[in-house]
């Protein structure tokens, strides 16, 4: 994929993907990546959440935080395709000093749907069992509130019909459905709910159980190649590093192989290591210096190499 003109934002490339250095805002506006625009199948993102705290990789607060995203809405919107999809992680924010959620989060997703003019197809909860117990002033000091575990994603779309298959993200059966299906008999007939379940209803093997929208997904790593890598080249490691399970669950369920996956706020490019692994064009846009050099490591790529 190394052909965008303006090779000094190219920081480094694989056979199926680029890694862009710069502002999304930017990048993305930019003439070089005209050749893009209606042919992305997936941007798949986590922009800087809502938070109280400054981080190092940069968030906006407020009102700010509102328009900022939003202004990516339309320029999202000319880089999917006609069948494209965009899912956002958008974790919760708290108001400032104070035990009370912050709707902030909500009303920026409503203002990029309204501005824009997206379907929302579905609405997804990642829930981490492990994660650290937060708010910990009003968590674990105060003792007032129960610990946040959970992001939420936002599936939407230029359309109600998306490109989409969950036949491409089954779950393995229970033990009590292989059972079912071994012995081919099943309790059928009127429910209290007053559904009438067919007697063949649930003896047809689907190779996989459909998955819910509530996905558990224990993001806990404390050594890979990529940990390994930063520390011992010195450099700092991304603070909020998503799951390369919950990527690629969504790579699979929203993409074909060959289609381009974005990530217009790629961190340490976990979206484009999953796409490079499921056989999907990436494109990934950062611009921290370090981070970028850091997520060198998914790909065994050499700082020397060239893009």
């Amino acid at each position: 994929m190394k052909s965008i003109q303006n090779l000094q934002s190219i920081a480094y490339s694989t056979s199926l993907g680029l890694a862009l250095k710069g502002f999304a805002e930017e990048i993305l506006c930019s003439p070089s990546m005209i050749k893009y625009l209606g042919k992305v199948q997936l941007i798949f993102t986590s922009p800087p959440f809502p938070l109280n705290r400054k981080k190092k990789y940069g968030n906006r607060q407020g009102d700010e935080y509102i328009e900022w995203l939003a202004a990516f809405a339309p320029i999202f919107k000319d880089y999917l395709s006609d069948e494209g999809s965009i899912v956002l992680e958008i974790g919760n924010a708290w108001i400032q000093g104070e035990p009370a959620m912050s709707t902030l989060a909500l009303e920026a997703l409503l203002k990029f749907l309204k501005t824009g003019d997206f379907k929302l197809c579905q609405q997804f909860i990642c829930y981490n069992p492990a994660r650290l117990p937060t708010p910990a002033q009003w968590v674990t000091i105060n003792r007032v509130r129960v610990k946040d575990s959970y992001t939420q994603l936002w599936w939407m779309s230029k359309t109600t019909h998306p490109k989409a298959d969950n036949r491409n993200v089954l779950k393995p059966y229970s033990p009590a459905m292989i059972k079912l299906l071994s012995r081919q008999k099943y309790n059928s007939g009127r429910r209290p709910s007053e559904h009438s379940i067919d007697a063949n209803s649930f003896l047809k093997d689907n190779k996989g159980a459909i998955p819910s929208n509530v996905l558990t997904i224990t993001n806990t790593l404390s050594k890979d190649p990529y940990l390994d890598y930063c520390k011992k080249n010195k450099l700092p490691i991304h603070p909020a590093r998503m799951s390369a399970d919950l990527a690629a669950f969504f790579i699979k369920f929203l993409s074909d192989k060959k289609d381009i996956v974005m990530d217009p706020f790629a961190g340490s490019n976990i979206t484009g290591v999953a796409a490079e692994s499921l056989n999907r064009r990436w494109i990934s846009i950062e611009p921290n210096s370090d981070y970028i050099e850091g997520s060198r490591s998914r790909f065994s790529i050499n700082s020397e190499d060239e893009a």
